[in-house]
């Protein structure tokens, strides 16, 4: 998840305290192995070889130590406040997202979208983990929506807040616990026209930081609007009250668009990142995920369209590194180091035998 891909991640003995040993319980002697030596667990969603989609819980080092089929393809994968549940959503325009106590992994709620709106693929808990956030589409009115949901009593809907645009996609909880900031893409769709993106001459994506006490909007920003047609979509947070943001150009490519940028509630600023224009012209209008390493400052962006991988200092808009690798799209900070995976099977330098989804989620809590 690239919303809090950042350095804090689910430690083994945070998860271990939280799930009880009843997560150990039925590991085969490596799989036991590799958490006992793992300092962190991570999470994605998958398609193994056979076609079959699911979600998987893995060591740093790329053991998979469980899995779960899904009905069909998930998108971004979040975990509550102790790490001791795992909701995975599914793909745009899913209408399920899946709960599982991974202390007792038997256990597991779906989630079904209301039959007037569909997910967006992310979510967040609140700070207590008694609701569960999910971005929605209200497409018979073109508005997004916040579905809430009752962790406490199987996930049943509750209400919903606006998210005051059209196609939100990525989410998170800052800091304070109350504000949600959600990436309002700006791209109208609808189920009946699949994937296909309506109103591209009109859009207005903004990013909009929400009052989850009331749904009240407590402050909005947009692009320039020379820039109208890059959708927002993915977050990094990256320090109090502000997030790293990426977008995707629905624009002619040939004309060079800004596609990362910085958002901030306390000095209430926009402000886009300067990329060389080679960089930008290599990402082809595409970044698929964006993670944050608060130790080192640095950020990482992944452009699967490509297969390329950026690790920048946004401090002097330079390139670190450069990772070349075929679908290449999750990534999660890890103590000064960006951990990232593929849809071949990559995974930190691991070839494994799942072809992982474009998210990969290593934090703890939805508001560290």
């Amino acid at each position: 998840m690239d919303w809090l891909a950042t350095s804090q991640l689910v430690d083994r003995r945070s998860f271990m305290k939280s799930t009880g040993a009843a997560f150990a319980t039925g590991l085969l002697p490596r799989q036991a192995f590799a958490l006992s030596a793992s300092d962190a667990v991570l999470a994605s969603a998958y398609r193994d070889r056979n076609g079959t989609f699911g979600v998987a819980v893995l060591s740093e080092q790329g053991e998979i130590l469980w899995q779960q089929a899904l009905p069909s393809r998930g998108h971004d994968v979040v975990f509550g406040p102790t790490g001791e549940t795992l909701v995975v959503f599914a793909r745009r325009p899913g209408t399920f997202a899946v709960a599982i106590d991974l202390g007792h992994k038997q256990n597991s709620s779906t989630i079904l979208s209301p039959s007037d709106r569909h997910f967006y693929g992310h979510g967040c808990f609140s700070a207590d983990g008694k609701l569960l956030y999910a971005t929605e589409n209200d497409f018979e009115n073109a508005k997004g929506k916040l579905g809430i949901y009752d962790a406490s009593d199987n996930y049943r809907r509750i209400g919903e807040f606006e998210t005051f645009g059209i196609g939100p996609h990525d989410m998170g909880l800052m800091s304070d616990g109350r504000i949600i900031l959600v990436a309002n893409g700006g791209i109208e769709t609808h189920p009946d026209f699949l994937r296909t993106k309506l109103n591209l001459s009109t859009m207005r994506p903004n990013l909009s930081f929400i009052d989850t006490k009331d749904g009240s909007l407590l402050a909005q920003f947009e692009l320039p609007k020379t820039h109208h047609k890059l959708s927002i979509r993915h977050l990094a947070k990256a320090g109090e009250a502000s997030a790293w943001f990426a977008c995707q150009n629905q624009d002619e490519l040939s004309d060079l668009k800004p596609l990362v940028g910085r958002v901030s509630l306390v000095s209430g600023k926009l402000e886009l990142l300067e990329l060389p224009d080679a960089v930008l012209a290599g990402l082809r209008g595409y970044v698929g995920s964006i993670a944050c390493d608060n130790e080192s400052a640095q950020i990482a962006i992944t452009s699967p369209r490509v297969g390329i991988a950026h690790i920048i200092d946004p401090s002097t808009n330079t390139i670190k590194e450069t990772i070349s690798q075929k679908d290449i799209c999750g990534v999660a900070a890890q103590n000064n180091r960006f951990m990232l995976s593929s849809g071949g099977g990559f995974f930190d330098g691991h070839q494994m035998p799942l072809h992982w989804d474009n998210h990969l989620t290593s934090n703890i809590t939805s508001s560290a």
